[in-house]
């Protein structure tokens, strides 16, 4: 590790007001966390962070800790944070190994998740707890979403999410059925006539965010959601173009600078990149190079041709003729993040979306139908990890409430 683990739990000043954990967006008790570690504690310190929690390792991992927990450490002031995300992925990926116990008593209630990205995968395991039957319907091969599918290798190990798939989902009888389209051969009606009491869904965003420029659907441009999905499938050239520079277009960078790519250029339209400090300085060190202030008019074979903006100081941006140039790429990735597929919006009466696409849904998960919940970026749009479990937890209970309410009326 970067870190000395114990190293970095000494430096914590167990505050009696920790910043740590007010910036924590699913709060998570940090210096109870690093007290317990430090008292020989780990299994205790382990359970608390994966029962708050359960995605914790990927935690660890992805989130944007500059500016959530390390970003809020009052030793940051002056100095170096302590580094919790260390501390974490260590204790996490310690106490995974004896998570071993098996279902909990069932309920007699059965629930279905559509979609196993973060949001589903939180709901599901949390409902498991409650001894309800779970069944995770997803679209691809494996589970994750997001998580497996959009977050680079080097980013997040795929054995972080088949460890969780073992220890979360079949260890605790959550059974999965992959390759599975809900909208499809199966709808939302299908699922109720089957005697699923509650049904979440949780399928993300998938639809890539177009620039509707000329030459877009030339065979030389791609979508970044669509080459993280599976980067070995294209052939870029030596030469490539990242129109945009959000933490996504990071990932396609950095992932195509490891496929092979030798030239990597990403435009972003304003002055500073989208993406985070920590990820956008593993780029430049990769190799990544930065154009600014610029927008993509036309896509040719040759390459892109950009305008060059002009942006004020309140963050309008404004074309400056006579500015367009060709800058050459064997291929072009846009990568200005996505929104969502609305297969089951169209399929399912009842069910209200948004003008962009995005499900309607309230506070605590309720969709306009009863009985169907929603969280996660099918609701809120692209968001990170830890915000779709911290929300996806108070639909777990909203959905669990309901549940009961339905069990009482019955009898």
């Amino acid at each position: 590790m970067a870190l000395h683990v114990m190293d970095e739990a000494n430096r914590c000043l167990q505050c009696k007001v920790p910043q740590c954990q007010k910036g924590c967006p699913i709060n998570t008790n940090i210096p109870t966390a690093i007290r317990l570690l430090k008292e020989n504690k780990l299994d205790e310190a382990g359970r608390m962070l994966f029962e708050n929690n359960p995605l914790t390792t990927v935690c660890s991992l992805v989130c944007n800790h500059e500016k959530q927990c390390e970003g809020h450490c009052v030793l940051g002031r002056k100095g170096a944070p302590v580094h919790f995300s260390t501390i974490e992925n260590y204790i996490s990926s310690t106490y995974a190994n004896k998570m071993v116990a098996g279902p909990k008593p069932s309920n007699g209630m059965r629930v279905a998740i559509i979609g196993s990205g973060p949001a589903g995968i939180t709901i599901a395991i949390i409902l498991a707890r409650y001894g309800y039957k779970v069944t995770i319907f997803e679209g691809k091969d494996k589970i994750g979403g997001v998580l497996r599918y959009g977050i680079p290798e080097f980013r997040l190990p795929k054995s972080v999410l088949d460890d969780i798939e073992y220890r979360h989902l079949e260890l605790k009888g959550i059974q999965v059925r992959p390759n599975t389209r809900i909208g499809g051969a199966i709808g939302i009606d299908d699922l109720f006539r089957d005697g699923y009491k509650a049904i979440f869904i949780g399928t993300g965003v998938w639809q890539p965010n177009a620039l509707h420029i000329k030459g877009e659907t030339f065979g030389n441009v791609h979508f970044g959601i669509n080459y993280l999905n599976n980067p070995d499938s294209y052939k870029l050239g030596k030469k490539v173009i990242v129109i945009g520079a959000g933490n996504a277009a990071m990932d396609v960078a950095r992932t195509a600078i490891r496929k092979g790519v030798e030239d990597l250029t990403c435009v972003s339209i304003t002055k500073e990149v989208a993406a985070s400090q920590y990820e956008f300085s593993y780029a430049q060190l990769e190799g990544v190079k930065f154009l600014y202030n610029l927008k993509p008019v036309e896509i040719v074979d040759e390459g892109v041709i950009l305008r060059e903006v002009e942006e004020s100081e309140d963050g309008t941006l404004t074309d400056i003729p006579g500015t367009d140039k060709l800058y050459e790429a064997d291929s072009i990735i846009v990568s200005i993040s996505q929104g969502p597929q609305n297969t089951i919006v169209n399929t399912t009466n009842g069910l209200k979306a948004t003008s962009r696409g995005l499900l309607e849904a309230d506070e605590t998960g309720h969709t306009s139908r009863p009985g169907i919940f929603a969280s996660g970026d099918v609701v809120n749009g692209a968001r990170t990890v830890v915000e779709a479990v911290a929300h996806s937890k108070v639909v777990a209970e909203s959905m669990h409430e309901y549940m009961q309410s339905l069990a009482k009326d019955e009898q």
